[in-house]
């Protein structure tokens, strides 16, 4: 069975996350993770507090098993939900789009590891020196918001640069994928997109069967001039968002178009106007899965490709 550091770190059974994907990762999601022996988390997204708060607490009454909240820094309710997960003794945060560390003391005082995703090792050094537990080295195969950088280049460098546990989250979707991220120097994987079709996933079907329906080059990334470029399954949304990047639309009028779009898919599965957040593994997943059973496979896997790898060795 693989075992790593991070598993006594935080007292789970595999090295696994599961990504905090927003109006996705909702309690009941992270509750199927954790039991599955990995670590879920629900996510904050732009709600505020009142809705972290329920989802934090049908977690608990689904698993008893850790649990961790991941926290979009770019919401405008980021300062209420970094005070909600001290409050409510949440013991992981992870964070996405952005630096954490004007909330890193609170957090470290009221015993929560912190966990940063980091897309760069600049980023990743510096979460280390303000006293993060490990970092999740995102390439930009991953769905969401994304870097530069690829998983392959990345996490080889973050890890020769930190000397806390690594992540490797981006382009994993299967154990082939968990065994590469140990190969690269990581400890433990993140995994998004793969829990999209996990049957606890409460996403609109309509999201569900794109995912299933998805081929390798299903995705496309949009919002580069913005700044924070997103990867997304090519929707009609997709397509109009990217043609309206390269006119002389205002970046004020980009980025309300944007705005609300991400629930129109997940809630909604609003195919013409929403928009399909996902990773380039899209096209490796084919069916619909318990979150345990996700779990139990991806590492039977790992663990046979590891097992087998030395036969290029003579």
């Amino acid at each position: 069975m693989i075992r790593t550091p991070i598993c006594d770190l935080l007292g789970i059974q595999y090295p696994l996350f599961q990504g905090g994907m927003a109006w996705i990762a909702d309690g009941e999601l992270a509750a199927a993770v954790s039991n599955g022996g990995g670590l879920g988390s629900t996510s904050a997204m732009n709600a505020g507090g009142d809705y972290l708060r329920e989802q934090i607490r049908i977690a608990r009454n689904l698993t008893d098993k850790p649990i961790g909240v991941n926290i979009m820094l770019m919401s405008p309710h980021a300062d209420e939900v970094a005070r909600i997960v001290a409050e409510e003794h949440v013991p992981v945060v992870t964070t996405g789009a952005g630096n954490p560390s004007k909330y890193m003391k609170a957090w470290l005082q009221a015993g929560i590891k912190v966990i940063p995703v980091v897309a760069s090792v600049g980023l990743a050094k510096l979460m280390e020196r303000a006293g993060a537990a490990a970092v999740i080295a995102e390439g930009g195969e991953s769905g969401g918001h994304v870097g530069e950088l690829t998983t392959m280049v990345l996490t080889p460098q973050v890890c020769d640069a930190v000397t806390i546990p690594v992540l490797a989250a981006g382009g994993i979707a299967d154990g082939r994928g968990v065994a590469a991220a140990f190969m690269l120097g990581a400890q433990g994987v993140q995994l998004g997109t793969r829990f999209l079709v996990a049957t606890e996933c409460n996403v609109h079907p309509t999201y569900k069967s794109k995912i299933l329906k998805a081929n390798d080059i299903a995705t496309m990334t949009t919002g580069k001039r913005l700044g924070h470029p997103v990867r997304s399954l090519k929707t009609p949304f997709a397509r109009e968002f990217l043609k309206a990047e390269y006119s002389s639309i205002s970046d004020q009028e980009l980025e309300e178009m944007g705005v609300g779009a991400l629930r129109r898919a997940a809630v909604e599965g609003d195919e013409k106007r929403g928009s399909f957040l996902a990773g380039q593994v899209a096209g490796m997943i084919h069916k619909e899965q318990p979150a345990a059973e996700i779990i139990t496979e991806i590492f039977q896997e790992a663990e046979t490709v590891l097992a087998t790898a030395g036969r290029w060795v003579k």
